[in-house]
């Protein structure tokens, strides 16, 4: 039997700046398997087809032709209709990278008409100065873009974001009804651009089984709307879904209504489940040996796992396929003013993972039993490097964005060294935990490979509820962490909770004060209030009794079933301190108020701060272990090999013998001067390090090299100004 055409899809919305990688993951791996696949994204197929002026006139429109009650702030921009009209499309193509020289209009004239979202821009010579023109334009088009999503959604479409759609009707969905009713009413104007678009697709394709990724509950109902079309329209079109909103919210799915739109649901990682159904739909493969599949049988919704098949090894998935992803269409934005903050919207980045799952698998916060997380596996760096040269070669970007859970010490050690010795050049950031292996070499060896950001999970900041939360680090540790991250020039990024259970007020304003401190010592540039949410696959949603907070709801449903409602007795009002929590750190983020007594970010009376007011700088100045107890450590130089140079010159009438070794590297070149035997050591060691097939070397086997006639010990070696040069150019202890 023939194999079946594929279409891929993202329903809106998730990033302008770059696709969400699942559907690339899933076309590279099926067509290493002989199908043919298309993917689209219709995330930003759709925002660029409202936002052009054909688009915005249709917008208008029907705006004017709706009974709306418009806002002061909508009726304006209805005014400057024609404004918007004339600007747009020079706008996009400005995000789109496609005409900078737009930037000095944007930034120093009239040129965008602005609503409210331009109230915001006091600070916005501060930020860029003089000199960042495109950076500043680029910051304005972004409101006005913002101006229009509001004008849209208070009009025309409720559900419009540019980063998620209709959320609210998948968020906690334990009933089915509120996208039921939805989906049941007339498509709004929005929906039907959604519907054009796919039937170009369709017409184009011709598949016969399409596939949605639904990462997020704000693409499940554009997800289901485009379902809805293919069922009324090609009914012989199979239909599946996957992704994370279905690997979270639906894993006790009972709803049949939901299979009106889609045929099947699957589970976890989709390469597996997905192959199955396909040779199910070629007559090649039993329906009761699916994987991790929900299909409606005779009425009722089964969960159907009879396949004997271990899941796709993580070194097998191959690597993403980003061909017919409109690449050079993206918009880069930026909606807030920090240097990090900006890297999740602005710029084109492959997305890629180092390792499946995460190698931590213990906070109580997380949904740490499921397969995404629980499931550690590692790929080796030579083929993560081989991996990432392909992207390249297909894409042209040499950006990439590391999305694991949190990314492996270890494996990222590897990567940086396999990617130095390869000279692959590329930018990378991604996820990782604050713990104590990233030394500050390993930041300085990470820093050379082409990392410039990482985020990071400090949560609660307390070492009580760190400890409950069994994150396995320390208030200490996450400074001494993000300061050897920020001395080697790569930009930190901090995730924060409040409301854990058990937290106090007390604790809450503690939490403030060291997140304070590390803002005030430059350790981390940006920051992420999160509420703790209790979900139904973490420790704490599993046992909610352990962690001293009640499970109060939802009622059980056919449907979702992930964020659980809890009451927390023994803390505090958690959502009295959201928005002065949220207050201070945007301000923290722009250098501003540091030195404001905490009660400043709030309306009502808090508590005195109990933590010291010097725990962060006090930390950060304790000293690291001697080199000369870290025998076991790797060595590695990032540097070139230095050309010597003997001389010779007589002392109490002996002839001593000396050396220079000179150092050409990119930024500075630098001498040492050193005893010849000492320097012809050196230099032979250091050709060895850079060698194209440089060998593992500790500390101990290099000590094993050592001269034997030296003037010096190797411990005595270990404290001199020439190791401390060297150790200060780039020789690395890993």
């Amino acid at each position: 039997m023939k194999k079946p055409t594929i279409l891929l899809i993202t329903p809106p919305l998730t990033q302008l700046n770059t696709p969400y990688p699942a559907t690339a993951y899933i076309k590279g791996f099926l067509s290493g398997q002989g199908y043919s696949v298309t993917q689209a994204d219709f995330g930003i197929e759709l925002v660029l087809r409202m936002f052009t002026k054909a688009g915005l006139t249709r917008i208008f429109e029907a705006v004017e032709a709706g009974d709306f009650e418009l806002s002061d702030n909508s009726r304006r921009i209805v005014r400057l209709k024609r404004e918007y009209l004339h600007t747009i499309e020079p706008v996009i193509r400005f995000l789109q990278n496609k005409d900078t020289t737009l930037a000095q209009q944007i930034s120093y004239s009239r040129y965008l008409p602005e609503a409210s979202r331009f109230d915001q821009v006091e600070d916005i010579d501060w930020a860029f100065g003089s000199m960042g023109i495109t950076d500043r334009a680029r910051y304005l088009a972004t409101l006005y873009l913002e101006d229009l999503g509001d004008l849209i959604k208070e009009t025309i479409c409720p559900y419009f974001a540019f980063s998620r759609y209709a959320e609210k009707l998948a968020l906690s969905a334990t009933s089915f009804d509120p996208l039921e009713e939805s989906l049941q009413t007339e498509p709004n104007l929005v929906d039907r651009m959604l519907l054009e678009l796919l039937e170009e697709r369709l017409q184009e394709v011709q598949p016969d089984v399409v596939g949605f990724s639904i990462p997020f509950p704000g693409n499940l109902y554009g997800g289901l709307r485009l379902a809805q079309y293919i069922k009324a329209n090609y009914p012989h079109i199979h239909t599946l879904m996957g992704g994370g909103y279905p690997n979270t919210e639906l894993r006790t799915l009972r709803e049949p209504r939901l299979f009106k739109y889609i045929d099947f649901v699957t589970l976890d990682d989709g390469e597996g489940p997905w192959l199955k159904l396909l040779e199910y739909l070629q007559g090649e493969r039993q329906v009761d040996l699916l994987q991790r599949t929900f299909m409606l049988q005779d009425g009722q919704v089964d969960y159907i796992n009879g396949c004997l098949d271990k899941d796709i090894p993580h070194t097998e998935v191959g690597t993403p396929d980003y061909s017919d992803l409109p690449l050079q269409e993206y918009l880069s934005v930026i909606d807030v003013i920090n240097p990090m903050h900006r890297l999740w919207s602005d710029g084109r980045w492959n997305k890629l993972t180092v390792a499946h799952g995460c190698y931590w698998k213990r906070c109580s916060f997380c949904d740490i039993t499921l397969d995404y997380i629980s499931r550690y596996e590692t790929a080796p760096a030579t083929l993560l490097v081989d991996r990432i040269e392909q992207i390249i070669s297909q894409t042209g970007q040499t950006g990439f964005h590391f999305v694991d859970e949190a990314a492996p010490p270890a494996a990222l050690r590897d990567l940086a060294i396999e990617l130095l010795r390869r000279g692959v050049k590329i930018t990378w950031w991604g996820n990782i935990r604050f713990e104590k292996t990233f030394s500050p070499d390993l930041c300085r060896l990470l820093a050379a490979s082409g990392c410039i950001a990482v985020s990071g999970g400090l949560e609660v900041a307390s070492d009580r509820l760190l400890d409950l939360m069994k994150k396995g680090v320390s208030i200490a540790q996450v400074a001494r962490v993000t300061d050897g991250f920020t001395q080697a020039g790569i930009m930190v990024h901090a995730y924060l909770m409040y409301g854990f259970p058990t937290q106090t007020a007390q604790e809450t304003i503690d939490s403030l004060e060291v997140v304070r401190q590390l803002f005030l010592n430059g350790v981390i540039q940006s920051g992420y209030w999160h509420r703790f949410s209790m979900t139904a696959h973490s420790p704490v949603g599993k046992h909610p009794e352990k962690f001293g907070v009640v499970k109060v709801g939802p009622p059980e449903g056919d449907f979702a079933n992930n964020d659980l409602w809890h009451d927390d007795p023994q803390g505090t009002d958690h959502e009295l301190f959201g928005p002065g929590l949220a207050k201070a750190l945007y301000n923290f983020m722009h250098g501003v108020g540091l030195e404001e007594p905490l009660s400043f970010w709030f309306d009502f009376k808090v508590p005195r701060v109990t933590t010291d007011r010097n725990l962060i700088a006090k930390a950060i100045q304790e000293p690291a272990k001697p080199d000369s107890e870290r025998k076991l450590a790797r060595v590695f130089w990032l540097g070139n090999v230095p050309e010597i140079d003997f001389m010779m010159y007589a002392k109490k009438g002996q002839t001593i013998e000396r050396c220079v070794l000179t150092f050409y590297e990119k930024a500075e070149d630098f001498q040492i001067k050193t005893t010849a035997n000492i320097g012809q050591w050196l230099l032979e060691q250091l050709t060895l390090l850079t060698s194209e097939e440089a060998p593992a070397m500790t500390l101990k086997q290099l000590e094993e090299t050592y001269p034997l006639d030296a003037h010096l010990s190797f411990s005595e070696f270990l404290a001199s100004p020439v190791w401390f040069e060297l150790r200060e150019k780039g020789l690395l202890l890993l």
